[in-house]
């Protein structure tokens, strides 16, 4: 918590929060006594133009969210943009940042980088997804809830190959862990313990360059790869994942996956 943060809290008409009775907490911790108005996914259709008459009023409004940074993957979003369609003055007191913190303390490339969010909640949703960001020259940095954690892991190292990786939990806070690894390492680590508690953070490094089939890459290898990632993905799709976690040729890749295709019909 910054002094710029806890400076516009305590000068605030109104604190916007998720839940009232965490904000009420941070609040007390600090000394500073503000009303206080639940805002989040379930009431923001109703309670966003609230806020925007308050603010029209000349009211200032702050935004606190539970966990991690307001309007990455928060519903604030929509807020700040009726705000910002009405001409109405908005700014930031940044504070920790989970993203950023994660990439900080993964140990990986930090050159550059990509946030994707939250990946989806099903198995074949999600490998499509991650068959999509496993060309991405970049550092790749998730959220996901932890009661998915152990099978997202797996699914990754299905699509993106067991590359280095990261899974931070709970940054910034009393109980925070970040364990490092390759997400094989990692996947097992989790499907033993069990899913973790708290805010999670996954952070993968970029694809790894390796030799093609002509320079001394495992057919075999890639055959078995093709095959998983077939399962759930359409060819074109498992093929570019194989090639982009293998570094294996594109077309080599694709011509194998037709191979095995014609194999299992």
């Amino acid at each position: 918590m910054t002094l710029r943060a806890l400076d516009q809290l305590a000068s605030a008409d109104l604190i916007a929060c998720e839940d009232t009775r965490v904000t009420a907490k941070l609040l007390a911790a600090h000394g500073i006594s503000r009303p206080l108005a639940a805002y989040h996914e379930h009431n923001a259709r109703r309670m966003g133009p609230v806020l925007i008459e308050r603010l029209r009023r000349g009211e200032r409004i702050a935004l606190v969210s539970d966990a991690g940074t307001p309007l990455v993957s928060d519903p604030g979003l929509d807020l700040v943009r009726a705000a910002q369609a009405e001409g109405l003055p908005v700014t930031i007191a940044p504070g920790a940042s989970a993203p950023i913190a994660a990439l900080a303390l993964s140990g990986l490339p930090t050159e550059r980088f990509l946030f994707a969010g939250f990946l989806p909640a099903t198995s074949g949703d999600r490998r499509r997804a991650l068959a999509e960001l496993s060309q991405v020259q970049a550092t790749l940095i998730l959220f996901e809830a932890p009661h998915r954690l152990p099978q997202s892991l797996r699914d990754m190292v299905t699509v993106l190959g067991d590359r280095e990786a990261a899974v931070a939990r709970e940054l910034t806070k009393l109980h925070e862990e970040v364990r490092r690894g390759r997400l094989g390492s990692l996947a097992e680590d989790y499907a033993v313990a069990g899913p973790p508690r708290g805010e999670v953070v996954i952070v993968v490094a970029p694809p790894e360059s390796a030799a093609g089939v002509g320079e001394g890459a495992d057919p075999a290898a890639l055959d078995e790869a093709l095959s998983q990632a077939m399962k759930t993905l359409s060819l074109r799709d498992a093929a570019a994942a194989v090639a982009a976690a293998t570094g294996a040729s594109r077309r080599e890749v694709y011509r194998r996956a037709l191979a095995l295709l014609g194999k299992q019909t």
